[in-house]
């Protein structure tokens, strides 16, 4: 199966080919990918090299000029380094446009922490105005990039990952998606975490929920879940441990529940390893995740 990032440039050459609009600002990083667009549109397919201020800088500069930019590279180097750029030239400035990250929390490992960012959604959710995206399949990235591009003049980061679901959803950019139904809990799955949650909670009462879009949370589908379960709610992400509890506390604010937050956790692992392996310490592989949510929950190993 491809990746997310594989789907990237075929999906963005055919916008640039489709919008007049849309130009896509890159540094250094997935340039080759658009060899053929940079050809085709050299007015609109801009590489800046390694220069991440001014990668986001260049993207605010074409919005101002009526375009609809996407910028692209590691998260690490589109959201962490540059994050000043991010708030001022655009949020502050009122400006919209599209930045897709990869990398995600740990995709390359042997990269060390510098190309690592378990932080970049909190960081992210800082800022007023931002749609984000977290899909968990190649089918869905291509789905949430289209919308993203398509947004108008809205504020959009999505978030790619190497890390895939084995079977993508029909997703809409908006909605929590009702996977699994059950009554001693409601477990929201984000992205690509949703096939460990269901491997996780195989023959336990709880429901499961999946959302791909977590700014804004579907406040509305939430709250609908938890009146058909015990109003326990435990939030699987992809990136740092209780990122979206605030989120999930504001849609049940006037609902007694309780939140578990399960994610990456905040210690640095000094060692490159796998992917795998990072997702096991961290407490998001199917064993771990079963014994913290049904112990969260008060539920039995076996279900029961």
């Amino acid at each position: 199966m491809d990746t997310m990032r594989d789907r990237l440039a075929p999906v963005l050459s055919r916008l640039l080919d489709e919008d007049p609009r849309v130009a896509v600002v890159l540094a250094e990083i997935g340039k080759d990918g658009f060899t053929d667009a940079l050809r085709t549109h050299p007015d609109r397919v801009l590489n800046v090299g390694i220069r991440e201020q001014l990668l986001v800088g260049t993207g605010a500069g074409l919005a101002l000029t009526g375009m609809r930019p996407v910028l692209h590279t590691f998260a690490s180097f589109l959201v962490e380094r540059p994050f000043e750029q991010v708030k001022l030239d655009f949020g502050h400035q009122g400006l919209g446009g599209v930045l897709v990250s990869a990398a995600a929390s740990f995709d390359w490992p042997a990269g060390g922490f510098t190309h690592m960012s378990p932080g970049d959604v909190a960081l992210m959710s800082t800022l007023d105005g931002w749609t984000i995206h977290v899909p968990g399949h190649p089918d869905e990235a291509e789905t949430l990039l289209r919308h993203a591009v398509a947004a108008g003049d809205d504020r959009v980061y999505v978030r790619l990952s190497l890390q895939s679901n084995a079977t993508g959803l029909p997703v809409d950019g908006a909605r929590l998606l009702a996977v699994r139904e059950g009554r001693r809990g409601v477990v929201v799955a984000v992205g690509p975490m949703l096939d460990a949650v269901l491997d996780a909670t195989e023959g336990l009462d709880v429901a499961v929920r999946y959302a791909t879009t977590v700014r804004p949370l579907d406040a509305g589908a939430l709250r609908a879940a938890v009146r058909s379960a015990t109003p326990d709610v435990v939030l699987v992400e992809p990136y740092l441990a209780g990122t979206s509890t605030a989120a999930v506390n504001d849609a049940l604010s006037d609902v007694p529940h309780r939140v578990l937050g399960l994610g990456v956790a905040r210690p640095e692992l000094r060692r490159y390893g796998q992917l795998d392996e990072h997702l096991a310490a961290h407490g998001l592989d199917r064993a771990a995740l079963r014994e913290r949510i049904g112990g969260f929950l008060g539920l039995p190993p076996s279900g029961g």
